[in-house]
């Protein structure tokens, strides 16, 4: 039985670089035949938004994604799993989240990529405000119940 990976969590200000975090899981490996990523992406509401901004307790975000990513490791047979989640201002068209997951097979990359973004969105402990692009006082993003129930479906199966 192989050994079980550790995955790689990282909670930064800064940017992430998409084609080097692959690389760094892939090189020299001849044992994963697939690789997905997801990138989240900063949006600018039809250009009301001047920026996001994501805070998080330093140490606890880690953890919680720790946590997850232990789930996905347990569920699939991967071989290879890094997440990144960006906090502090993050501006329109910015990278804010990036999974990769890496299996010998595409449907367990797949399916571990899709569990870490459902349960980032609803279970990570990040709060999100906006800053308007007329300087009128954002909102806190609420979590939208999509996102729960997007999570919950990994609960059967």
């Amino acid at each position: 039985m192989p050994a079980a990976i550790v995955p790689v969590v990282r909670v930064q200000a800064d940017d992430f670089d998409l084609a080097g975090e692959v690389g760094a899981l892939t090189a020299g490996r001849a044992d994963i035949g697939a690789v997905v990523t997801f990138t989240g992406l900063c949006r600018g509401e039809a250009g009301r938004l001047a920026a996001l901004e994501l805070e998080h307790y330093p140490g606890m975000a880690e953890a919680e994604i720790s946590r997850i990513a232990g789930e996905a490791t347990a569920r699939w047979p991967l071989q290879g799993l890094t997440i990144i989640h960006r906090f502090g201002k993050i501006l329109p068209g910015e990278n804010i989240v990036l999974v990769v997951s890496a299996s010998a097979h595409r449907q367990a990359a797949f399916d571990a990529a899709s569990f870490m973004m459902d349960y980032l969105k609803s279970r990570a402990p990040f709060w999100k405000k906006e800053h308007r692009v007329d300087g009128s006082a954002g909102n806190w993003v609420e979590a939208k119940e999509s996102d729960g129930a997007a999570a919950d479906r990994w609960r059967s199966g």
